[in-house]
């Protein structure tokens, strides 16, 4: 029996007791997509003989490396999967990619199962989910309301039950208020925290995949593998960690400043969020969210719509009758602003900036509202501009702002629709702020998913001074050193890969261990590693007890970031053999 609620650890947890193997998994949720009545969640799906080959093809042994092992999972129809079309919901735009996406790429190798690829808002335009030529998704708590968007069928499909993650993205609140209308958890990351390489622009520089998930949990441990600093993305950054106190001062909205579009309820449950997160410990601050809405509003009501129109420029200019009526409205006015109009608004966004600094510089992080209220269907496409707008007030801000932020459920209404609540920090406060949002979901008793179910994993955030470590052979998971790692507490981050100019060889040392050596100018295709973590103090007794000819360096990875790991001394290499071609130790002991 597959588990009621589809977390990672959960799904692992039935993997390594036999209960399910994989192809039990798969098989079950092919028939649960099959017989899910909103026929408008998926846009293309992957066929059922080829989820089920890769399922099956899935070792046991694998596991413990493979963060990710056996995970199903729906990417949002603008982020490109080989061989699959990428319609962004309008389908003669539509092209096929001969590659993946850098973070769906990434999901894969590190053994997720994409089932496919979901609705959404065409051309990521909008925050409610009825913006496409296939259909409206609906919120999974009541079939007469909307999904909310622009990631409406990934959204969904997570609450559903189809998938245990799903990737979105996010530039105005697409991975927020969907996490809300579906009560789930929404994690909007850093700007250039996770690659856009892939991923058709709405605005380009201000764009972010999202992560849909159960848990705070499961969010970031997805976080953990798609994120890394990607040359191929000009907006790219870095992974960093802001970590914030552990008991938060939050800044609330002050009695003036709520606005829930004329919804009671929806002022009552955040009333009610806010007294539970007082009841944690967590202080509680009021702040002046006027300059905030104001950037709300210049994101769609200003001359920086116009990035809107430059990322389809081309073809909105050829077919502009394709384009539906809704979203054509919004991105044709860009035409009317100049560019000294744009630099005007940019002008105002400095000057609005100043004064959000002062705000935020009062409290460790936000407690806002994910969305003032939820609509049926009809009354949204009966006044699509005012009521999508209405929805953005507490997320437009936040990616022009450059901060983090994660939604989480926090109650029900009386007539059992839900609400939401949501995080924001600063810049790569995403460790920090996930911890928050676990502990008041928690609180809330608001469940995951349609079927309100409590998830198993709690978010334990990594501390700030924990070291990685970089290893290539006898440490690795399931070899025969990688006992020490584990009786230092260590914990797996990722399995991964270095940058190509990387060679390994087999050292004649007992036990066998592989020589990690760099080589500039070569060009090969990577060496696969694992990236460890471990206290500071730990480390310093790992480093103290190893061995000669082995040493601690800099390993630069494939995503170009660089952690310390093992590197050996040049003299032991004479008449070493070199493996590189196995691509990696295990390869070569399997070999």
């Amino acid at each position: 029996m597959i588990p009621p609620l589809l977390e990672i650890n959960a799904i692992h947890a039935g993997y390594r007791d036999g209960t399910f193997t994989p192809a039990d998994l798969f098989s079950a949720l092919i028939k649960r997509i099959n017989d899910y009545p909103d026929k408008a969640v998926f846009i293309a799906r992957m066929t059922d003989e080829e989820v089920l080959g890769r399922a099956q093809q899935l070792d046991l042994a694998d596991i413990d490396r493979l963060p990710l092992f056996g995970i199903p999972f729906v990417v949002k129809d603008n982020i490109d999967v080989a061989g699959v079309p990428t319609t962004a919901a309008c389908p003669e735009f539509a092209y096929t990619p001969d590659a993946d996406a850098t973070a769906v790429a990434k999901l894969r190798a590190a053994g997720a199962i994409l089932l496919g690829k979901a609705n959404l808002d065409q051309f990521a335009t909008g925050l409610n989910g009825t913006r496409s030529p296939y259909g409206a998704p609906r919120s999974v708590m009541n079939a007469d309301y909307i999904s909310g968007g622009s990631s409406s069928g990934s959204a969904v499909a997570v609450g559903a039950g189809l998938a245990a993650f799903s990737l979105g993205t996010d530039t105005a609140g697409s991975g927020r208020v969907p996490a809300m209308f579906n009560n789930i958890v929404g994690l909007k990351p850093s700007l250039g925290r996770i690659s856009t390489n892939g991923v058709v622009p709405a605005c380009k520089s201000i764009d972010c995949v999202s992560i849909f998930a159960n848990s705070a949990a499961d969010a970031m441990k997805i976080l953990g593998v798609a994120e890394g600093f990607d040359a191929a993305d000009a907006y790219s950054r870095p992974a960093g960690n802001q970590a914030l106190p552990a008991i938060p001062k939050l800044g609330i909205l002050a009695p003036d400043d709520r606005d829930f579009a004329g919804d009671d309820d929806a002022a009552k449950l955040y009333e009610a969020a806010l007294a539970k997160a007082a009841s944690l410990g967590w202080a509680l601050t009021e702040i002046d969210y006027k300059p905030f809405l104001e950037i709300a509003q210049s994101l769609y009501g200003g001359a920086f719509v116009a990035e809107r129109l430059a990322a389809i420029r081309l073809f909105f200019e050829a077919q502009p009758d394709a384009v539906n009526p809704v979203v054509r409205e919004i991105i044709e006015g860009a035409k009317r602003f100049s560019a000294a109009d744009l630099f005007a608004d940019i002008y105002r966004l400095q000057a609005l900036k100043r004064r959000t600094a002062a705000e935020l510089a009062k409290c460790d992080a936000l407690l806002l509202p994910t969305a003032p209220t939820i609509y049926k269907v009809a009354e949204m496409q009966s006044n699509p501009i005012t009521l999508n707008a209405n929805l953005g007030i507490y997320t437009n801000f936040v990616n022009l702002l450059d901060l983090a932020g994660i939604a989480v459920p926090a109650g029900f209404r009386p007539d059992g629709l839900p609400f939401g609540v949501t995080f924001i920090g600063p810049a790569f406060s995403e460790s920090s702020l996930a911890a928050y949002a676990d502990q008041l979901h928690r609180a809330l008793d608001a469940g995951a998913g349609a079927k309100k179910l409590v998830p198993h994993t709690a978010y334990t955030p990594s501390k700030s001074d924990d070291v990685t470590i970089v290893v290539a052979g006898a440490h690795l998971s399931g070899m025969v050193l990688n006992h020490e790692l584990l009786a230092l507490d260590a914990k797996l981050i990722a399995a991964t890969k270095t940058a190509p100019d990387y060679q390994l060889f087999a050292l004649h040392t007992a036990p066998p261990k592989p020589g990690l050596v760099r080589t500039p100018g070569f060009a090969g295709q990577g060496i696969d590693v694992e990236v460890w973590s471990m206290s500071p103090a730990n480390f310093g007794k790992f480093v103290a007890a190893l061995p000669a000819p082995m040493g601690i360096g800099k390993v630069t990875l494939a995503d170009g970031s660089e952690h310390p790991g093992f590197l050996c001394e040049a003299h032991v290499l004479d008449g070493a053999k070199d493996i590189t071609v196995f691509g990696g130790w295990r390869h070569y002991l399997n070999s």
